[in-house]
């Protein structure tokens, strides 16, 4: 799970790469920024966050995410995701920046 599938773009202009992988993927103990994402049309390659988040543990928190039913119900298909620094900050930084720019419907506005 090295080189990326797809790249978002935060407000910043800063791009981001990520897996694309289903709900079902063995996710390692691992900190990391995740994405449930719907596809705009089958095979399209076109894709819309529904909700972005980071995590300390990539297993843990993907295991029965208390937003998975929600974003479900928002179209999500998939879950795009990378491994990312151990620093905290750093990760959330990450995600603030996807929400400004994605505006996924189930975050929280900032």
């Amino acid at each position: 799970m090295n080189q990326a599938d797809i790249t978002w773009e935060g407000a910043s202009g800063a791009k981001y790469g990520y897996w694309i992988r289903s709900f079902y993927t063995d996710w390692k103990e691992l900190p990391g920024n995740y994405i449930y994402a719907k596809e705009t049309a089958p095979d399209s390659g076109k894709w819309i966050a529904v909700y972005v988040g980071q995590t300390m543990n990539l297993r843990n928190r993907l295991a029965g995410h208390e937003k998975e039913a929600e974003a479900i119900r928002n179209g999500a298909t998939h879950i795009h995701a990378h491994t990312s620094s151990s620093n905290e900050s750093e990760r959330v930084a990450e995600e603030r920046d996807l929400i400004m720019k994605l505006n996924p419907p189930c975050n929280e506005r900032l």
